[in-house]
């Protein structure tokens, strides 16, 4: 049996459309045991041209992200051999992802993989599934930067699996760029995930499910904010219009007077907001709770099987 001490630590490393993440880990009782947490938003989604090619100030937001996680692995002692790089949309959709991933390749010493929104899919319902109690087929939503994933499961049996490209990053961009904010900027944001949704929609509804839980920032901000307010947490209809209408009254585009809400969170609530407002309609969603985690810790369950496996 492996001293806890001396088991090797490991690092899953998530490139999203707004923040990078990186968790540090070591197996204890057959489980990844995160030791170390480290998060900054790039928003790299918001630097990309309508060439379809990311801004310099983008590229090196990412690349000075990559170079902190990098100082920050020789810190915590992580063997590069045991370092897990994985990114999503705004890197599947650049034309400048090559260019992105030569540079980091010398600082991470490890290759970036670029998955598929199919394959993020997957790794999101393992997260999940890994941190987050509950019984019975659910339904996970994972609102990222520029994607937004739905899966349906029940147990470790994937049902459905979709990536869409609905983001809090995108999505503030095209509806959420001039301030102040108006209610028609909520309508035309929803119309959107409508759109986008499409099919979709009625599929997942009539597969159905016992509860529903959601992941990444956007889920994140109003969870933290009911918590500061002492409020149950749990997002509802409710919940959602109370906060479009303090939005929509708010003097300034910092938003400094909504109650609980994070700065950092703040470029990106009014957005946010708009899709979990719209996918309650459609999809006639009635409570939903905030998963204990997603793409992440679906990627630092796999590594913890690989390196256990060496």
């Amino acid at each position: 049996m492996t001293d806890v001490q001396s088991a090797p630590r490991y690092a899953a490393i998530t490139l999203g459309s707004n923040s990078f993440n990186m968790l540090v880990a070591q197996t204890v009782a057959g489980k990844p045991n995160v030791i170390a947490k480290y998060k900054r938003k790039v928003r790299l989604a918001q630097g990309i041209g309508s060439d379809g090619v990311l801004s310099d100030e983008a590229f090196d937001r990412g690349i000075d992200c990559l170079k902190m996680f990098a100082d920050m692995l020789d810190k915590e002692g992580v063997a590069r051999q045991h370092v897990a790089v994985i990114a999503t949309a705004t890197l599947r959709s650049i034309k400048n992802a090559q260019a992105f991933s030569d540079i980091a390749l010398p600082i991470l010493q490890q290759p970036i993989e670029i998955i598929s929104g199919l394959r993020e899919a997957e790794l999101i319902y393992q997260g999940m599934a890994a941190t987050t109690a509950g019984e019975g087929r659910r339904l996970v939503i994972d609102i990222g930067g520029a994607s937004t994933e739905f899966i349906v499961g029940d147990g470790d049996s994937v049902l459905f699996k979709q990536s869409l490209p609905i983001g809090c990053v995108t999505f503030n961009s095209l509806f959420f760029n001039d301030f102040p904010y108006q209610e028609l900027d909520f309508n035309s944001a929803s119309d959107k995930v409508q759109q986008t949704l499409g099919d979709y929609a009625q599929e997942l509804r009539r597969l159905g499910w016992h509860g529903v839980v959601g992941a990444s920032g956007s889920v994140q901000s109003v969870i933290e904010l009911l918590n500061h307010r002492s409020m149950t947490a749990t997002i509802t209809p409710q919940v959602l219009q109370q906060l479009q209408l303090e939005i929509l009254s708010q003097p300034e585009q910092s938003m400094l007077g909504i109650e609980g809400l994070h700065p950092e969170r703040a470029p990106t609530f009014a957005a946010g907001v708009a899709i979990l407002q719209a996918l309650f309609t459609l999809l006639e969603i009635d409570k939903l709770n905030l998963s204990g985690g997603a793409l992440r810790e679906g990627v630092l369950q796999q590594l913890a099987n690989q390196v256990t496996a060496q």
